[in-house]
């Protein structure tokens, strides 16, 4: 699962109620980095050079971390959380849970590896609680960006630099990179005794089919969701982006004043107007005026363009996004309707052949996985 981040309780800066001090010794501490200094050896000489570029001062960034901390883009970092079994069949305190300990620490040496766009700065493996768990904590970046900083904070195209791109089915890079990071950890627990029972819900009296009908809905659900969120979004977008009308037409009721206003014409010079007497009482107090109005035209010129270049970015990558999600629910709506329609076969079975049989054959296939299972751990010399 993914979690926040504490990492002042991974590392046992402080510790919850349910560690026990006692084992705290047992833990595996890998790394622990500060945040801001992993910032700084990342970003800094792309921080250098694209404030370099830049010819006006509020397009520069003092400070990315904060930058990247207080924005609504991208978090400072992420963490993931793996752990094998729970407190009734793999305890920490168990051979078994020293087992699932030797295995995690395993999956963990090869992590980096097979990560190189996530930075690790924070990992510890817990052996102090009830089961044993590791946190992992690292800054997703990618390097060679045409956008921002060259280098910079981005889970999306760190996970895409290492070849997970979404598609248009659904699968996201995030959703494809859990799947193979799960089998990374399935291949090593298999080498340590474990087997990996897709359970995948702890409401034991739901079917399969009946499981996976309503995790869909749920998903379904979620998506609905979202794209509610980004419509209000979108419409948020286009009302900013239509609040700048206001500011074609103060421009265009400047131009009439500067064209038949009195004010901004220059008159002509008395009889007995010296020409710098003329120059001094009416023509140097006019420049200056048409001056004052240019500097400020400017001024606004470049903010409105600055802010509507932005507004627009934000909208299209809005749109993309909302694109994206659109996909996602045609997909969840068609296997959605796949499950219902597997449910009304699955309750057409029983109908035809009673309750009484078709809860006989599902007993004896779990019966015989179970078995299974049971001689599979025997022959490894871990009967359970």
């Amino acid at each position: 699962m993914v979690g926040k981040g504490s990492v002042n309780h991974n590392s046992r800066k402080f510790k919850a109620e349910n560690v026990n001090g006692k084992r705290t010794h047992l833990n595996i501490d890998y790394c622990n980095e500060p945040i801001k200094h992993v910032f700084h050896m990342l970003f800094d000489s792309a921080l250098e050079r694209y404030n370099a570029k830049q010819t006006r001062a509020d397009r520069r960034i003092d400070n990315y971390y904060e930058k990247i901390r207080t924005g609504k883009q991208e978090k400072p970092f992420h963490e993931l959380i793996l752990q094998i079994g729970n407190r009734d069949d793999t305890g920490s305190e168990t051979e078994i849970g020293e087992q699932a300990k030797a295995a995690l620490d395993e999956y963990y040496r090869g992590f980096r590896e097979r990560n190189p766009n996530l930075y690790v700065f924070s990992a510890h493996l817990h052996m102090d609680e009830a089961t044993p768990h590791i946190h992992i904590d690292f800054v997703p970046f990618v390097v060679g960006s045409t956008r921002g900083l060259d280098t910079r904070v981005s889970l999306k195209q760190a996970l895409a630099a290492q070849g997970f791109r979404g598609g248009s089915r659904g699968a996201t890079e995030w959703s494809q990179w859990v799947h193979s990071e799960k089998e990374q950890l399935a291949t090593v627990m298999q080498r340590h005794g474990f087997e990996w029972e897709q359970k995948g819900t702890h409401e034991q009296h739901l079917s399969v089919i009946d499981y996976k009908k309503q995790e869909r809905s749920k998903e379904l659900a979620a998506v609905e969701e979202k794209l509610a969120e980004q419509k209000v979004e979108l419409e948020a977008m286009t009302e900013h982006i239509g609040n700048l009308t206001p500011v074609v037409r103060e421009y265009d009721d400047l131009e009439r004043r500067l064209t038949y206003d009195p004010e901004y014409r220059l008159s002509e010079p008395s009889t007995m107007m010296s020409s710098k007497s003329y120059k001094t009482k009416v023509a140097d107090p006019l420049v200056n005026r048409l001056k004052t109005i240019v500097k400020n035209l400017l001024v606004r010129f470049f903010t409105v363009m600055n802010s509507h270049s932005r507004l627009e970015r934000e909208n299209r990558d809005l749109r993309q996004d909302h694109e994206y999600l659109k996909e996602d629910y045609d997909l969840l709506t068609k296997e959605n309707k796949g499950l219902w329609e597997q449910n009304r076969d699955y309750a057409l079975l029983r109908k035809m052949f009673g309750n009484q049989q078709i809860d006989g054959m599902i007993a004896q296939a779990k019966e015989r996985y179970q078995s299974e299972q049971r001689q599979r751990h025997k022959e490894r010399g871990y009967e359970r």
